[in-house]
């Protein structure tokens, strides 16, 4: 049986929780005040970025809970206006400031850019053999994006975060993914909400006495996939991390994959706009 405390092996030994902590949109106290609640609760993953805002709070929550650095991962990002070499550099200096750290466990490109993502790769692939960060990888990569980085890379990444839900679930990315030993990790994973809406998932959870949101997370994680939701509410970050006291069986995970519908939330990645 899983448990909160379970993890997923990256591809260079380094251990990453199943399920972190989101922290898109936290922002001043609120945001010292979720993350400080989620590592009360046990989560053990915290994930933040740059064009968040938000890691100055998050490093303060980190140190308010009394949690050692050590048994914390912490997750942040490179945004598309600072990728490059030596601007990665220098966005990711500023990021172990703002966080108040001395490395960070996982280093991302945000979003993929065309003419970039080589250069900041090599940067990435720099803070990662000094030290500074303890695994590398990438977010919303499609399968062509993680192909022309085997052309590019020393290192592949070791995770590709990317939207993912019972609505868009990508099989093409995740077998991309799965083929190099690229963890996938999802966001949006609780699709704002509207899993809520979604009768098939409502039902599963009336049958287990869990919220259609508890549901989801267990389906993610039984089928592998690292997830964080986010949330500033404390009986929300309980509640997401209630889902291990009960199992999927494998006609609700089959009822569960049958409700893809290529449906995106957030932009395509070959077609954004993201400066």
């Amino acid at each position: 049986m899983l448990t909160l405390g379970d993890t997923v092996t990256l591809s260079n030994g380094v251990p990453m929780p199943r399920l972190g902590f989101g922290t898109y949109k936290a922002r001043g106290e609120d945001a010292v005040r979720a993350v400080a609640t989620a590592l009360e609760v046990g989560y053990r993953g915290v994930d933040t970025a740059a064009i968040y805002d938000n890691e100055e709070y998050v490093g303060q929550g980190l140190r308010v809970s009394g949690v050692d650095r050590e048994d914390v991962f912490v997750a942040t990002k490179v945004w598309t206006r600072d990728m490059g070499y030596e601007s990665t550099r220098k966005a990711f200096t500023g990021s172990l400031e703002r966080l108040g750290l001395d490395y960070v466990d996982l280093y991302l490109i945000h979003w993929p850019v065309e003419g970039r993502n080589e250069e900041t790769w090599r940067a990435m692939e720099g803070l990662l053999g000094e030290g500074l960060t303890r695994a590398i990888g990438v977010c919303n990569f499609l399968a062509h994006h993680i192909q022309e980085a085997e052309s590019y890379a020393d290192v592949m990444p070791m995770v590709n975060q990317f939207e993912f839900h019972p609505r868009l679930q990508q099989l093409d990315v995740l077998k991309a993914c799965m083929k190099r030993d690229i963890v996938v990790q999802a966001w949006a994973p609780l699709m704002k909400g509207k899993v809520l809406e979604i009768p098939e998932i409502v039902r599963i959870g009336e049958r287990h006495g869990k919220s259609a949101v508890q549901v989801t997370l267990r389906w993610l994680l039984q089928h592998g996939i690292v997830t964080i939701p986010k949330s500033v509410n404390p009986d929300h970050i309980r509640e997401n991390a209630d889902i291990f006291d009960f199992e999927l069986d494998v006609d609700e995970m089959a009822t569960i994959d049958a409700l893809d519908r290529g449906e995106r939330l957030g932009a395509h990645p070959d077609h954004h706009n993201q400066w």
